[in-house]
């Protein structure tokens, strides 16, 4: 008969461990039985769970030996663990043999260690520590300490940056807001991310994004401060001193079916796409941001620890992603405009973005831009349906953006805004946001010429 029968080798080492000399011999007769036994033909019960109770217990004292201090009192915390098994599968294994054996080896080996029936039990999942520089790691050992038998997930929230610009908020608030010049949109005691905007077009209030400035701060024994910084047509794949991560390879990280892909940093860079797409993650504070550029500007998505997001003072309440921008600051009013106007005059100059620091590579840009042109309302929309199907808020952001600007590397910009949106908000039922007008056939329209109009509004006097 093979060896390979349905009762592993544990079984064996159970049946006469060195260290627990007197074990019955109707169960050693058994456990050898199943030994060497071809599988299946010793489940009496396939919804028997013996097998898996005689297992757990030699996992928990195989590597316990008399010489410990504590071997009688482990032995008979895992003697307890064994015999609670076994009551919790008694009803699925009447007349098994091997589970009959195992309660008359239980109550033997409590006796020769004289282990009482009371008290507490091993358990068959050991407590692993928590990895210090691994936010999920030591946020579920927290929580795992504070209510025991309980697995829950930290709370994160998203926001995200792209276009004219459209703002998503913590709070999935959709905004569009001018805040040209220099704006937080993160600033808390791990975290600080900074955009700079331009004016778009000439004349208009509206801006996108042309800097992206983010402060790692330091953390523990984790990670000094690092400094993340892209402009338009400089998307780096380094920190602003040269390095690529920060930390020790201490923890794991884990791939999308769950196992161990190995060891990673606790902050690293990972460029997706050279020159357009990059994506850092502090594995320390749970954070993930993204970073492309798509023409002349940048788009941003960040996924971070609620209890990351809320730890700052009263100095630090300016920030875009938390509060949305200052009503001064917004284009779109609330989305609450709804009388109907013809559309704004378009065809103004599109600004072009200046490279001081590499003049001469102007033009090198791995995604070409494209030339501006004048968009109807309908090519605007046909546009931007080739590549966002549902009508939602970037679909609608997309059709504003083309009308304000001509140009279209804004209909990707919409696109890969709402995939990093997909890929990073923790909420799928919330991802789809639409303006609070569309359920009439013609508000979407009249949204966006509103919207138009309040941005074109200094180019129109």
């Amino acid at each position: 008969m093979g060896r390979d029968g349905c009762c592993d080798r544990g079984a064996e080492r159970l049946a006469s461990p060195p260290r627990v000399p007197r074990l019955r011999p109707l169960l050693l007769l058994v456990f050898a039985l199943c030994y060497t036994s071809h599988r299946g033909h010793c489940q009496v019960s396939i919804q028997c769970h013996i097998q898996k109770c005689t297992t757990d217990f030699v996992s928990l004292t195989s590597h316990l030996t008399p010489a410990l201090d504590v071997f009688d009192v482990e032995f008979c915390k895992a003697l307890r663990a064994y015999s609670a098994c076994t009551h919790r599968t008694a009803k699925s294994c009447r007349g098994n043999l091997v589970f009959h054996s195992a309660l008359l080896g239980i109550s033997d080996l409590m006796s020769q260690r004289n282990c009482s029936r009371d008290g507490p039990t091993s358990s068959t999942h050991p407590e692993i520590q928590p990895e210090p520089c691994n936010y999920h790691s030591r946020t579920q050992h927290a929580h795992t300490h504070q209510h025991a038998h309980t697995h829950a997930r930290p709370g994160y929230l998203f926001c995200g940056l792209f276009g004219d610009p459209h703002l998503r908020t913590f709070k999935d608030s959709f905004q569009t807001c001018k805040v040209e010049g220099a704006w937080p949109l993160i600033d808390n005691d791990f975290l600080s991310v900074q955009v700079t905007n331009v004016p778009v077009v000439t004349g208009s209030s509206a801006t996108a994004t042309n800097k992206i400035t983010i402060i790692f701060k330091p953390f523990e024994d984790c990670t000094d401060q690092r400094v993340y910084q892209a402009v338009t047509d400089d998307l780096p794949a380094a920190f602003v001193d040269g390095t690529v991560s920060s930390g020790d390879p201490s923890h794991n990280i884990n791939g999308n079916n769950g196992a161990s892909t190995g060891k990673v940093r606790a902050l690293w860079i990972s460029e997706r796409s050279p020159g357009r797409h990059v994506e850092l993650h502090a594995g320390y504070i749970g954070v993930t941001v993204i970073v492309r550029q798509l023409g002349h500007y940048l788009t941003l998505a960040v996924r971070i620890p609620e209890e990351m997001a809320n730890a700052f003072d009263a100095t630090q309440d300016l920030q875009l992603c938390l509060n949305g921008c200052p009503t001064s600051e917004r284009i779109d009013q609330g989305g609450h405009l709804s009388l109907p106007l013809p559309p704004p005059a378009l065809g103004l100059q599109l600004q072009q973005p200046r490279d001081q620091r590499h003049p001469a590579h102007t033009h090198t840009h791995t995604a070409p831009y494209s030339a501006p042109k004048v968009f109807s309302v309908e090519g605007a929309r046909a546009r931007c349906k080739e590549q966002l199907e549902v009508q939602d808020i970037y679909f609608h952001s997309c059709v504003f953006d083309l009308l304000t600007t001509g140009d279209a590397n804004f209909t990707a910009a919409a696109f890969s805004a709402m995939k990093d949106m997909e890929n990073l908000h923790p909420h799928r039922e919330r991802w789809r946001i639409f303006p609070s007008s569309s359920t009439h056939t013609s508000q979407p329209i009249t949204w966006l010429l509103l919207l138009m109009l309040s941005a074109l509004g200094p180019a129109l006097v």
